[in-house]
């Protein structure tokens, strides 16, 4: 029960780590300016750090002291969430896109014209040299985040292979099943708190305590706003090191139950799959030559070859990995869709994560455990259960198709300046209404247009004064406004985009409710499935039936799956930012329908 306790919060710690990257793939791709597919290359390179070491450690950790190789392993965690914290405190202070920044720093509350503010910075834009641009110090600090990211997957490794091996080991047959759904129900808690976190991290700016923040002129809502993402590292990072320190002082092995560990495995099952007679070879052979030079690599391969030759371990495999893909690939992105397709900010995407969409799932794992310890199911009757529950939370995930939210309208992209609807490719943002700016097209500083119209910047809305201080700026005699027919008010704008309408504020409790439905489901038959991998493999190869199944996860889903959204996400981007040399940044607004 100790060991359960202990283990428990190294998942705990796990999970709150891994989901704290999770709650800031957004913000790290603004704030170092990545495309989607290169900001899931750095989130996959956690599980490039297990691809390294996790098929010897589940078996030949197996043969060491386990509890503290777990110490270890949850050492180095915290010493690769520090590392993935430690670019904020060398990168200079974060420059977000903007057409005014010269006006702004002057603290000035007479009036501005953003046309002519915005001819001064296109300039400088356009002098900048893209060589010192590349010198920056600043440009490749990612890479310090993929290097913590790949340090945090080596020492996650031992973990869950050698720990649930060790209570496989020492816990009796009937309460198996109910201490796994335990422990995964507690590791369930870090994904809750890492979301919350996430959230209260994303609320704060990036640079708090450093800049003024009656200057900044974007909000939370905002596609360039960037909140404190590294401080959810220092935390994850603490809460990992006290994790390791129970494994130091607990033994190699405990008092084995009454029956003999052996009878946890289904024999008849075996023998219809003809593994039993290759689970006990003859007591005595004649040693190889191989086998005398290296007897590790020789059992190790023997191993190996026994676990992927059982058909029903093999199969389940397969299935796993097409369910992981899809589920990594939308876990990373889904605050991300949230923002886009309902225009909620990151921090409360992150909330809503946190508070409704993981405890269906927490309370799903429990019922799972204790469902299949109630009814004594079979190995085939877990795998009913579990087939018949994924498939139910399949079909009720397809009705994500219908509730989705339109586009923003913003002018120039999505619709003219009239406000008629224009072809998705052509890139319309010049207008007679702006001739007279010289406006760059590159630069994303949306306004709200008081007809409904969000605007790229106040330049290309055509307004040549402003009145206010950072984000209470308000632009008038907007050219463009005049020139649409929806428009009833004074011709002024404000800064952001302008909200969703109230129809998607709706499609998106309808969504909410989706997700929790659709996430209990599923994790209703997650124990079962779980448990089916321990049932049909041999009691010494569990390690290493549990070990290369992670693997396997890892390398072709956990990898791949960020890159591949990523790209395809990347190829529904409507409007890229631009950096501070002028090159392209991150995506700042999305084509709603082909994302979704």
């Amino acid at each position: 029960q100790v060991f359960l306790a202990a283990l428990s919060f190294s998942y705990l710690s796990k999970t709150l780590s891994g989901t704290i990257m999770k709650s800031s793939i957004t913000q790290i791709e603004r704030r170092f300016d990545l495309t989607s597919s290169a900001v899931g290359f750095v989130d996959g390179s956690f599980e490039m750090g297990n691809l390294l070491v996790i098929a010897f450690v589940s078996y030949f950790g197996a043969k060491l002291h386990r509890p503290k190789v777990i110490a270890v392993g949850c050492f180095t965690m915290a010493l690769g969430s520090l590392l993935t914290a430690m670019p904020h405190f060398f990168m200079g202070y974060y420059k977000y896109e903007t057409a005014s920044h010269t006006a702004f720093s002057t603290n000035l509350t007479s009036s501005i014209n953003p046309c002519s503010v915005h001819q001064d910075v296109n300039e400088t834009l356009l002098d900048v040299s893209p060589s010192g641009c590349e010198k920056e110090p600043s440009s490749y600090m990612w890479v310090y985040i993929l290097l913590g990211n790949m340090l945090r997957g080596i020492g996650e490794t031992p973990i869950t292979p050698l720990g649930i091996s060790y209570l496989d080991d020492f816990a009796k047959e009937e309460d198996a099943p109910v201490y796994v759904a335990c422990l995964h129900t507690i590791a369930m808690l870090g994904p809750m708190f890492g979301f919350l976190l996430g959230s209260l991290c994303a609320r704060l700016y990036v640079d708090i305590g450093f800049v003024d923040l009656g200057s900044i002129t974007i909000t939370p809502q905002d596609s360039r706003w960037v909140g404190a993402w590294w401080l959810g590292f220092l935390i994850s990072g603490v809460t990992s090191f006290l994790a390791a320190i129970p494994f130091c002082f607990l033994p190699k092995s405990l008092k084995k139950p009454e029956e003999a560990n052996n009878d946890k495995i289904s024999y008849g099952l075996l023998e219809n799959m003809g593994a039993t007679r290759k689970t006990f070879p003859p007591a005595k052979s004649k040693p190889r030559k191989c086998q005398l030079i290296y007897p590790f690599l020789s059992d190790f391969y023997t191993s190996l070859k026994k676990v992927l030759s059982n058909r029903m371990y093999f199969t389940f495999l397969c299935c796993s990995l097409l369910q992981f893909s899809s589920f990594i690939g939308y876990l990373t992105y889904k605050p991300k869709y949230m923002e886009q397709q309902y225009g909620q900010s990151t921090s409360k995407s992150n909330f809503l994560i946190g508070l409704t969409s993981l405890p269906p799932v927490v309370i799903g794992i429990f019922l799972g455990g204790l469902i299949m310890k109630k009814y004594k199911m079979s190995i085939v009757g877990a795998t009913k259960f579990a087939f018949g529950m994924s498939f139910l939370a399949y079909i009720i995930a397809l009705l994500h198709f219908f509730v989705g939210c339109e586009n923003h309208v913003v002018a120039g992209l999505h619709v003219s300046y009239e406000g008629k609807p224009i072809p998705y490719h052509e890139n319309a943002v010049f207008s007679e209404c702006n001739s007279d700016c010289k406006c760059a097209s590159n630069v994303w500083d949306p306004v709200c247009g008081d007809n409904g119209l969000t605007y790229v910047s106040a330049c290309l809305a055509g307004c040549t004064t402003s009145v206010g201080h950072g984000k209470n700026t308000v632009f008038h005699n907007c050219s463009c406004l005049a020139a649409s027919s929806s428009c009833t008010g004074n011709n002024s704008a404000t800064f952001g985009q302008c909200p969703k309408s109230e129809d998607c504020s709706m499609k998106f409790i309808y969504y909410t409710v989706i997700q929790v439905i659709s996430g209990f489901c599923y994790a209703l038959g997650g124990t079962p499935a779980y448990m089916i991998m321990f049932r049909c493999v041999q009691p010494e190869l569990k390690s290493l039936a549990v070990g290369l199944y992670t693997l396997i996860m890892r390398v072709l889903a956990g990898i791949p799956a960020p890159v591949y959204f990523g790209a395809l996400i990347d190829k529904t981007c409507l409007k890229w930012g631009s950096t501070s040399c002028g090159q392209r940044g991150a995506c700042r607004l999305y084509d709603s329908n082909a994302y979704r």
